[in-house]
């Protein structure tokens, strides 16, 4: 019984898994009413599949699509029009019909033939027409995708001031031509596989194959193949999968964005960008603690104000995660700190509340709390609304019947501020503010010391692979600290980019 706790909370505890047998490959068939009869069987007669069977020299041939998938001009132009133009005074075999289509006749620039049902239905689903000949075991795919999608513009969660204003969409096509128009290089590799056993969602690999390692992109494909979602509908699914297997961390070492420019520098680097099918979020692997204090706008303006607005973001941090907790252990425990005009006036406020420090200070941010939430999924008109109500009735209220205490209400007004600083953190503060809390109000000030360094120790051994996730800072890399503490000047970094994976030591150069 102990062997087993410890192993599960070290998590090395072992499950069986049972594989499912894998079915055999079904092969298109020579029949061309043997191939339609199965895919309307396979997708049920859905009202989204569209057949369309017409005759080449006398041979029966069909077009198969996906009603909203592909591009209906094109089909007509590139695909159905050069067919029905073939003549019919020369009879021919149906494989050198078929072969003569496939090299000759059809005008598409994008074109696969498989003899699987598995790889034509992917395709098909894809935005690909399928061509069938009878007679003739093998389709044709062709690319003409056409379906709607939304039009590029600004991103809504990274704001910048200066650069760019184009953010990713949810076309993974269009993602990888955004990437492609800003990083002109042969070097720059897109990669593509599937993940999701059902909803067989496509995801691409982005990477400079002359500077990324290729111990991180044969773990990431490795993690990857080892998913068992059964649905990939967001980046963030596969968030929980690209982390090590034994991290209980509030941290995450997986970054995501929807800046294609954002998305350049860190590929410049040696990380792998993922790309995923149906989300404007690329996910960046692997990903340091310091860069969560990064942003686009640091590497637009004079150092020395990128390195006093760096700054600003790390005290903003350790406000936003210690100061209600340091409040509220001080406050009970330790109230003789304060200056005397300071402890007398917070004394009073408190005095006259019915509610102790830190049932009054969990009950501000739960409220806080519940008002974000509300004004998040509320239409936008509401939303504002139901902030100004929470921010002038509620809480105006609150002070002046002497249910919570002004002193405190302005804590927890500096740190939801202060949260807002780091937004790529704000769900990581979230839990540790309340976590602080608690601990303050019952420990005191030397259970938040305790707490902050077991929290500080979990960040310095925490790695994804094979990279420290606190590095350059631990272990210490005195170039990667040109960028940490503070932000050199461009002729300093322009000098030589710091590879991801040579940032733990400097004398090993993974090349």
């Amino acid at each position: 019984m102990i062997e087993w706790i410890r192993k599960f909370f070290t998590g090395k505890l072992k499950y069986n898994v049972y594989s499912k047998d894998v079915e055999p490959e079904i092969l298109i068939q020579s029949s061309i009413e043997e191939n339609l009869n199965y895919l309307k069987d396979t997708f049920k007669e859905s009202a989204d599949l569209t057949v369309r069977e017409f005759y080449i020299r006398e041979k029966k041939a069909a077009i198969v699509t996906i009603e909203g998938m592909i591009d209906k001009e094109t089909l007509a132009t590139s695909v159905m029009g050069p067919i029905l133009k073939l003549k019919s005074d020369e009879a021919v075999s149906p494989k050198r019909e078929f072969d003569y289509i496939r090299d000759t006749v059809l005008a598409t620039s994008e074109q696969v033939q498989t003899e699987k049902f598995s790889q034509a239905i992917n395709l098909l689903m894809s935005g690909f027409v399928v061509f069938f000949l009878d007679g003739v075991a093998s389709s044709i795919a062709i690319g003409i995708q056409g379906f709607e999608y939304r039009s590029i513009s600004e991103p809504v969660s990274e704001v910048m001031q200066k650069g760019s204003r184009e953010g990713f969409v949810e076309a993974i096509k269009i993602n990888m031509t955004m990437i492609r128009r800003r990083v002109k290089n042969p070097s720059l590799k897109f990669e593509s596989m599937t993940v999701g056993e059902i909803s067989k969602t496509n995801v691409c690999l982005c990477y400079l194959t002359d500077v990324v390692s290729d111990t991180i992109i044969s773990e990431i494909k490795k993690k990857l193949k080892s998913t068992d979602l059964k649905y990939l509908l967001a980046a963030e699914y596969l968030g929980s999968y690209l982390e090590e297997s034994e991290d209980f961390s509030v941290f995450s070492s997986v970054g995501f964005s929807e800046r294609p420019d954002t998305v350049c520098g860190k590929i410049s680097e040696g990380r792998v960008a993922i790309l995923i099918d149906g989300t404007p979020n690329a996910i960046i692997v692997p990903y340091l603690f310091v860069e969560y204090f990064q942003t686009l706008d640091d590497y637009s303006v004079r150092p020395y104000f990128a390195t006093l607005t760096r700054w600003l973001k790390y005290l903003a941090f350790f406000v936003a995660t210690l100061l209600p907790g340091i409040y509220v252990a001080l406050g009970t425990f330790n109230p003789e700190v304060f200056p005397n005009k300071l402890i007398n006036k917070i004394a009073i406020a408190i005095g006259d509340t019915p509610f102790s420090l830190l049932f009054e200070t969990l009950i501000i941010h739960f409220i806080y709390e519940i008002m974000r939430e509300a004004g998040l999924r509320l239409p936008r008109p509401l939303g504002h609304a139901v902030s100004i109500v929470g921010a002038l009735v509620i809480g105006e209220t609150a002070v002046n019947s002497g249910l919570i205490s002004a002193p405190t209400l302005m804590v927890v007004a500096l740190t939801a501020i202060s949260s807002y600083v780091i937004p790529n953190l704000y769900e990581s503060n979230a839990i540790l503010r309340f976590i602080f809390i608690i601990v303050g109000g019952s420990l005191g000030i030397l259970g938040v010391t305790l707490l902050f360094s077991v929290i500080l120790l979990n960040i310095c051994a925490k790695n994804n692979f094979g990279i420290p996730f606190f590095a350059p800072v631990t272990p210490f890399n005195f170039k990667g600290m040109r960028d940490v503490a503070i932000r050199a000047n461009w002729k300093v970094l322009s000098k030589k980019y710091e590879k991801i994976q040579n940032i733990v030591d400097n004398r090993t150069k993974d090349n």
